[in-house]
């Protein structure tokens, strides 16, 4: 571990696989730079399981983002072999289940009636909450990996060629599409669309955040997270992957090969950047700003002044998760299912768990109790509690 200082790796080498990768071009499956063995942590901190489920398969092999909809009362997960599930968030218990005929690649998203999922064949699809049942489906111009976005009354879709399409809940009926610029090659990620009541963000794999009115679609302003630069597809990649975090009436967006920055949600305008590649959101907690870089370094950040305070840099390109605050401590988990928990003071290791042998990518969720929920690609979903050992 390093304390104090920042580490800013060059653009072209970051462990990527081929599989996370667009397809264009690309065939091979060998990484830039080799993962760390996982590091030996004596524990302090160990977890207890509240509940656990299995959701189908998972992932099942597929390079997805499946990640449960934490609802308050209610989980709703599904997997990619078609399992929709609904479970009672404090104890686990199942509530109803459904065994679709589609394969899923993306969702679950969700508002307060209704799920959305979209198909391997690109379908969206709206069902009840209630009980499951499916309400509407309509066709997408190409696959979409990331969740379908709600605020009641527009469901919002964003497909991997760049367009982004609103639909009416009630009738699945298309009021707007936008088509936005895509590179020709990109990360194999995508980050859902925020929707809100007036105004729809959109992130692209050209490195722009783009604000879009809710009623029609139209373009308010954009910001650019990354800009490509190199010679090669690869180096100029500047993906934003991760869904930006809304703070207050600001936006908080990190890029791969960009850079972390705090966005006026009004008008666009930058508050303030500072250098950086995540291929995930951060995450804020006790006044300080966390980050998985895309290189597997997990550092902290003042929120005040932006200053680094401390970074972790044992998980090296281990194909880190969103960082999850869990009161005095971060949790991440990486590429070969193992949970790892860091201390928030100084970013030291505390606690370690092998969880799921498939691996972990969908972010870890915090509940409304405070609880850690915890879906691995294998389809294992449990929540836990963290605690100091005796």
């Amino acid at each position: 571990m390093r304390l104090n200082g920042s580490r800013l790796v060059r653009a072209g080498i970051f462990s990527v696989l081929a599989t996370a990768l667009g397809v264009s071009g690309c065939s091979t499956t060998d990484t830039f730079e080799q993962p760390v063995p996982v590091p030996d942590v004596d524990s302090t901190v160990e977890f207890k399981t509240v509940w656990s489920q299995s959701v189908g398969d998972g992932h099942d092999g597929d390079f997805l983002y499946l990640s449960p909809l934490n609802a308050g009362d209610t989980v709703y997960a599904a997997s990619a072999d078609g399992e929709l599930l609904a479970m009672d968030a404090e104890t686990g218990k199942l509530q109803w289940e459904r065994d679709l005929e589609d394969r899923i690649f993306a969702g679950v998203g969700g508002d307060g009636t209704q799920l959305y999922l979209v198909t391997r064949e690109a379908d969206l699809v709206a069902f009840s909450r209630e009980n499951g049942d499916e309400l509407w489906r309509r066709a997408l111009p190409t696959e979409a990996l990331a969740a379908p976005q709600s605020n009641g009354v527009l469901v919002v879709a964003q497909t991997t060629d760049g367009r982004v399409l609103a639909f009416d809940t009630a009738t699945g009926e298309k009021r707007w599409q936008y088509d936005g610029v895509v590179p020709a090659l990109s990360l194999r990620a995508a980050a859902a669309p925020l929707v809100g009541g007036d105004v729809v963000l959109a992130s692209f794999s050209n490195g722009k955040l783009i604000a879009l009115s809710a009623d029609a679609g139209q373009p308010l302003w954009q910001y650019e997270v990354g800009q490509p630069q190199g010679r090669t597809e690869l180096e100029r990649l500047v993906d934003i992957s991760g869904q930006p975090l809304v703070l207050d009436t600001a936006v908080m967006v990190s890029g791969y090969q960009g850079k972390l920055a705090l966005v006026d949600i009004r008008t666009g305008q930058e508050i303030w950047s500072r250098k950086a590649s995540s291929l995930h959101a951060p995450m804020v907690g006790g006044g300080n700003i966390y980050l998985s870089s895309a290189n597997g370094d997990v550092v902290a950040y003042r929120g005040s002044d932006r200053r680094e305070i401390w970074l972790q840099d044992a998980l090296s390109w281990r194909q880190l998760t969103q960082p999850a605050v869990y009161e005095n401590y971060l949790v991440v988990g990486d590429y070969e299912g193992y949970l790892h928990v860091l201390s928030s003071d100084d970013g030291s290791l505390v606690g370690q768990k092998r969880y799921d042998s498939d691996g972990l990518r969908v972010p870890l969720q915090r509940m409304a109790n405070g609880n850690l929920m915890v879906f691995g690609n294998g389809g294992k979903l449990s929540v836990f509690k963290l605690r100091e050992r005796n």
